[in-house]
């Protein structure tokens, strides 16, 4: 199956690190683009075009201030990624107390 357009779906769109990256800068407060070009290290075009692309999936919202448009993370457009995860954490969770019951176990052993 082809992928979606990364523009279309917040899996997509967090696929890509630098994304990632400056949604956790944005997790931090509302900043402006040379604010998240300072914070990420990249130049302002490329900034400019990850923000595109995170604004488009609903994962960030703008406002103009002035002259200035501030960006800000808006995190409920990544509740489909983790109703997902959240399915793997409960797997883990459930090996993790499996294990946790052996090493007792083998302790309660040790101490005999």
């Amino acid at each position: 199956m082809a992928r979606a357009a990364t523009t279309t779906d917040a899996f997509n769109a967090v696929a890509e690190p630098r994304r990632r990256e400056i949604l956790d800068v944005l997790a931090d407060g509302e900043l402006s683009v040379n604010e998240i070009v300072q914070a990420v290290e990249l130049s302002q075009p490329l900034v400019s075009k990850h923000l595109r692309i995170l604004k488009e999936v609903g994962l960030v919202r703008s406002r103009a201030v002035g002259r200035r448009r501030l960006y800000r993370l808006d995190a409920r457009a990544l509740q489909p990624i983790h109703a997902w995860v959240t399915e793997y954490e409960r797997h883990w969770n459930e090996r993790l107390d499996r294990l946790d019951g052996y090493l007792d176990e083998l302790h309660r052993k040790e101490l005999r």
